[in-house]
């Protein structure tokens, strides 16, 4: 796979190291429900942590929130060292610049070409020139192996093909954070290999820090340094992948593992 598509943190001497992300006694509520419950944890630059645990825990909710879809109504989240939560409308939109996120929809726009939805964002918020978005749109779509679909609309290709043009899309603001929520669930199964293999690749051929939301749990084991289990908007468990699927210490995570496994 080409690798100079994709971020090299190697050279972006601006790139962060130690702690990139920092959510401290975040809470978030719909209603009576509670689907945060002053959480804290942290993610270091380059790192690979999968969130993990029964629907409704509040993993999604996290990922939500750090793509500013939601506020939170108690605590604080900062990126790279800047207030995404509390900070103003401008101050948040500059944040995350640093943050794309790949959907469980594709969420694609249907009147637009595979090349134009790749590049609408980098020339809209980046400022990019037509002409170099245009470059490096091109780049990732042969990296996701579909160069020859620039001009096809979102409702002409699969979905394991729709899904690579939202990876190659997140890709294209040259994110610090990628975001990937359950990538791979609304996906036909002959298809879901196919979509990993290519995140496997970038897990491992870049330094970018993902977040992961996922119930494919051989796919997690591959990529993550360390797995957090969440239970009830809280981090109950967390470490390496070895130890959280051979060795879980909770009893809720060994519940858990024993009905997804």
């Amino acid at each position: 796979m080409p690798t100079d598509t994709l971020p090299n943190p190697e050279k972006s001497p601006e790139r962060s190291s130690g702690e990139l992300i920092r959510l401290e006694q975040v809470t978030k509520r719909f209603g009576d429900n509670t689907v945060l419950d002053h959480l804290d944890f942290s993610v270091d630059a380059g790192k690979h942590v999968t969130l993990i645990g029964p629907s409704g825990s509040g993993k999604t909710t996290i990922l939500r929130l750090l793509m500013t879809l939601l506020k939170p109504d108690e605590g604080t989240i900062t990126v790279d060292g800047q207030k995404l939560f509390p900070a103003t409308e401008k101050e948040r939109r500059e944040v995350r610049k640093q943050i794309g996120m790949v959907f469980q929809q594709f969420n694609l726009f249907p009147n637009m070409s595979v090349l134009r939805n790749i590049t609408e964002a980098p020339v809209t918020v980046l400022g990019l020139s037509k002409d170099e978005a245009v470059e490096r749109a091109k780049g990732l779509l042969d990296m996701v192996g579909l160069a020859d679909k620039c001009d096809a609309r979102p409702s002409q290709l699969s979905g394991g093909q729709q899904q690579r043009v939202a990876i190659a899309r997140a890709l294209a603001m040259r994110p610090k954070v990628l975001l990937l929520d359950e990538v791979t669930s609304a996906l036909d199964p002959e298809l879901v290999a196919g979509v990993l293999d290519l995140l496997r690749d970038i897990a491992r051929s870049t330094d970018i820090t993902m977040l992961c939301v996922t119930h494919e749990m051989n796919f997690a084991r591959d990529i993550s340094d360390q797995v957090l289990m969440f239970d009830s908007g809280r981090v109950i468990e967390s470490g390496a992948p070895e130890k959280i699927f051979s060795e879980p210490e909770h009893d809720r995570t060994r519940e858990f593992l024993s009905a997804v496994l």
